[in-house]
C-alpha cells in the first residue's frame, strides 16, 4: 500500500528535513533571494507561502506560530513589519522559482534561485 508517501523527503530524515527547511526559510526571510537546488526550491516555497500569509495579519497568536516554526526573533520581526505588509491585498504567489541552468559541480544537482515577487 502507498499511504502517507506524499512526503518529498529530499534524502533527509524527519527533523533534518525540518531543520533544513525552518534554516532556509530564514535565510529567504533575510536575504529575500537564495541559491538552492530545484527540489528544495519547490518545497519551500510550499512552506514559506503558509508563512507568509499568517504574517499578512499581525496578532499574538499568528507571531507565536510564526516563530515556533522559524525560532528566530529577528527574521519574524522582519517577516510582520515589512513582507506581510508588503503582500497585504496579494492572494498568494509570493515567490518565484527561477532555474539557472547550471549543475551543482559535486553530484549535478540543478540549481535554482528562489526570491519574493
Amino acid at each position: 500500500m502507498r499511504h502517507g508517501d506524499k512526503v518529498k523527503k529530499l534524502g533527509r530524515y524527519k527533523e533534518h528535513r525540518k531543520s533544513m527547511l525552518r534554516n532556509l526559510s530564514n535565510s529567504l526571510i533575510k536575504n529575500e533571494r537564495i541559491i538552492t537546488t530545484v527540489a528544495r526550491a519547490k518545497y519551500l516555497k510550499r512552506v514559506i507561502e503558509k508563512i507568509i500569509t499568517r504574517s499578512k495579519e499581525d496578532t499574538l497568536h499568528n507571531r507565536r506560530i510564526v516563530f515556533a516554526f522559524l525560532r528566530d526573533g529577528d527574521s519574524v520581526n522582519k517577516l510582520f513589519s515589512n513582507i506581510g505588509v508588503r503582500y497585504k491585498d496579494r492572494n498568494g504567489g509570493y515567490t518565484r522559482i527561477v532555474k539557472l541552468g547550471k549543475f551543482r559541480k559535486g553530484d549535478g544537482a540543478e540549481l535554482a534561485v528562489i526570491e519574493f515577487v
